[in-house]
């Protein structure tokens, strides 16, 4: 399985081309953009379900179906919110699409937009992405000069307006209510759901809150079909993805991929291979920090999808692939992972502000081999306290990378332990 050049959707992804507005549209972007919107929104909405598009921000779930739960039936302003606060550990990939696809994502913004009757839409960009905000102010720039946002946009009829928002470089505002308190002026603080907020969002109103990289792949879709799109990939897991490979390989890397490569070849295709040679391989996290690890015995075989890594008690996630060798001290980098989502934790819930804290401190006793077996158990046991028990899904991505570890690395901690009571003795 690869994928072949002419079904690729981002044809700049390694910026080796302008990103000016005439080169953009020389390689089909905003090509038979007012014939889509002519179409209406019920025929997008069909159009994206066909495809079988999953939320590429990592939660997976299906972006037409999400779309089709805008009802209005209060007829209040519909809002659409692109989620450009691309914080999660790993994951460049978002960055890579601003940067060198930015009217990509403008034409997906507005194609989303018709979609769920929206007349406004944000864009809330990650504080440190100063660069790319620039790049992305530019291109919406040039589209409002050439007519293909504001009124009548693209000479279609529709009329739409695109903000840019700064956000202030926290974690937490990735998750979409927290997102939406933080775009409305308050703390980045998650609510309560339901309701959802595609009955009660920003500033009250239904709202629909997609990641970038799900946007910027509609217009492709909507040209060639849904069903050109869910002919790529697997079954449920449809379509290309940006994959994100870092870590201990030979040649770090962005690549567009069918989903459901298998994850060796997306490593030793794209990435140079591990360093050291596959054999070399200790373990991976297949979808962003937050997703648990898999050793090297998993990474033989598994595809990288959601259902594969799910049968395997990890997740797809954003699919950024962090490549660890045999020189990894993976006590130490799960302690690191343990403090980066501690300092992360907006505090609102006790499990979470409380128990990430207790996590990473534990794991620093860990790493020195200060404690005894029974920790580990205890430790585990305190991570199924935090998951489910929060308002977000923080509580969980703290979680998880520690479960990893111990699933499949509980030994090497009983090792570290032995160790220094043996130094000690």
């Amino acid at each position: 399985m690869t994928l072949e050049k002419k079904d690729r959707i981002f044809t700049n992804l390694h910026g080796e081309e302008s990103t000016t507005l005439k080169s953009s549209m020389e390689r089909g972007d905003w090509e038979g953009t007012d014939q889509l919107i002519k179409k209406g929104s019920a025929w997008i909405v069909r159009e994206i379900k066909k495809s079988g598009l999953r939320g590429r921000g990592g939660a997976g779930f299906s972006t037409g179906m999400k779309w089709s739960f805008i009802k209005n039936s209060r007829k209040l302003p519909s809002y659409l919110i692109v989620n450009a606060d691309e914080s999660e550990p790993g994951t460049c990939k978002d960055r890579d699409i601003i940067r060198h696809e930015p009217q990509k994502l403008i034409e997906g913004t507005l194609l989303a937009s018709v979609a769920i009757g929206a007349k406004v839409a944000y864009i809330y960009i990650r504080g440190e992405f100063f660069r790319e905000e620039k790049i992305l102010q530019k291109a919406i720039d040039e589209a409002y000069a050439a007519g293909l946002l504001g009124k009548d946009a693209a000479k279609s009829g529709y009329s739409l307006d695109i903000y840019l928002h700064r956000g202030a470089g926290a974690y937490i505002c990735g998750e979409e209510t927290a997102l939406i308190s933080s775009l409305e002026g308050g703390k980045g603080f998650p609510r309560l759901k339901p309701p959802f907020p595609t009955e009660c969002g920003l500033y009250g109103c239904p709202t629909i809150i997609n990641n970038v990289e799900t946007i910027a792949v509609i217009p492709e879709i909507l040209r060639r079909g849904g069903e050109w799109f869910s002919s790529l990939g697997t079954i449920n897991n449809t379509g290309t993805k940006i994959f994100c490979v870092s870590g201990h390989v030979n040649n770090p890397c962005n690549v567009e991929e069918e989903m459901g490569i298998p994850l060796k070849m997306l490593i030793e295709k794209h990435a140079g291979g591990v360093r050291g040679g596959w054999d070399n391989l200790l373990a991976v996290i297949p979808g962003g920090s937050s997703v648990p690890l898999i050793p090297k015995s998993v990474c033989d075989t598994v595809l990288m999808n959601f259902d594969s890594l799910c049968s395997h008690n990890s997740n797809f996630g954003t699919a950024a692939v962090i490549v660890m060798d045999k020189s990894t001290d993976l006590i130490k980098m799960i302690a690191r992972l343990a403090k980066f989502y501690m300092h992360e934790s907006c505090g609102q819930c006790s499990p979470c502000r409380e128990g990430t804290g207790w996590i990473w401190r534990m794991m620093e006793r860990m790493v020195k081999g200060e404690t005894e077996e029974a920790d580990i158990d205890r430790l585990e046991e305190i991570t199924y306290q935090i998951e489910g028990y929060t308002i977000c899904g923080l509580g969980a991505a703290a979680a998880w990378p520690i479960q990893g570890l111990i699933r499949h690395f509980k030994p090497l901690m009983v090792e570290r332990m032995q160790n220094r009571n043996k130094g000690a003795a």
